[in-house]
């Protein structure tokens, strides 16, 4: 049983140092928030793991903050598998503890596509905070960020149910990360300098080596939507990554509502 869990960014050269070197009856799972962007389109990280490696790969996602994990503090997770429900169970039975209760769904897509889309909502709550908007804002926000998701999810696979976004891995993930994690805390600083201070600048400073998933993500998916004619439809993405990427001054992550997408998603 393999347990993926690093920055996105570096699973290309993990997976390609294991091949050939993987037990056929092997099962993976990945704990890894983020996407690969093909010119085919995008590659969830459970499906790269299994294409390259030629073996099953569940995830775990959820509303987890690592530090608090540590402390032993009461969390949840979930488990998104495909068809095998036995291998789901050995995951929770490995991975649960009397202070980390993990549950079972049948939704690999849509349990990882929250745990990546998460940090990009995050980014943009970061900004409200920065920005001293207050919490009615921030809301608001998050209420957007979610449903974009659910739409983005939808978008790419249809066969993600609603539910999954009720699970940990959905709105419970959600808050946490717009309130506590790593994403929204560099995102207010960057707010907070008016975003003349880059975001790989206020990382490495804040960090102490961790990295950020929210601004790689929010930039894969807008490469995702931008190839596909739908940048419209989701205004908080696009809006989010054009201030990462300087295009746009941190305040316009509210000035972003007042665009209207022409077409239904």
């Amino acid at each position: 049983m393999l347990v993926f869990v690093t920055p996105h960014q570096f699973i290309d050269n993990i997976c390609k140092s294991l091949v050939g070197k993987v037990r056929s009856d092997a099962e993976a799972i990945s704990l890894i928030k983020g996407m690969e962007v093909k010119i085919e389109g995008p590659c969830l990280i459970s499906t790269y793991i299994s294409e390259q490696l030629g073996i099953n790969c569940s995830v775990l996602m959820g509303a987890n903050l690592a530090s608090e994990i540590a402390e032993e503090k009461f969390s949840e997770a979930t488990v998104g598998y495909g068809n095998n429900r036995e291998i789901a169970e050995q995951w929770v039975q490995l991975f649960t503890t009397p202070y980390f209760m993990v549950t079972p769904v049948q939704d690999v897509e849509g349990v990882e596509l929250c745990g990546t889309l998460k940090n990009v909502v995050a980014i943009a709550a970061g900004f409200v905070d920065g920005l001293d908007m207050g919490n009615n804002t921030k809301a608001a926000i998050i209420r957007f960020g979610l449903r974009e998701m659910r739409e983005f999810c939808k978008l790419l696979f249809s066969s993600v149910k609603d539910d999954s976004f009720f699970e940990s891995c959905g709105v419970a993930d959600v808050i946490t990360t717009c309130f506590g994690g790593r994403n929204r805390k560099v995102a207010e600083a960057f707010a907070k300098n008016g975003g003349k201070r880059s975001f790989y600048e206020l990382e490495a400073e804040m960090l102490q080596g961790q990295k950020l998933q929210g601004v790689p993500t929010a930039r894969e998916v807008y490469e995702v939507l931008r190839h596909r004619g739908l940048l419209e439809l989701f205004p908080l993405f696009a809006t989010v990554h054009e201030i990462c990427s300087g295009c746009l001054p941190p305040s316009a992550i509210v000035i972003y509502s007042e665009k209207k997408p022409r077409l239904p998603v």
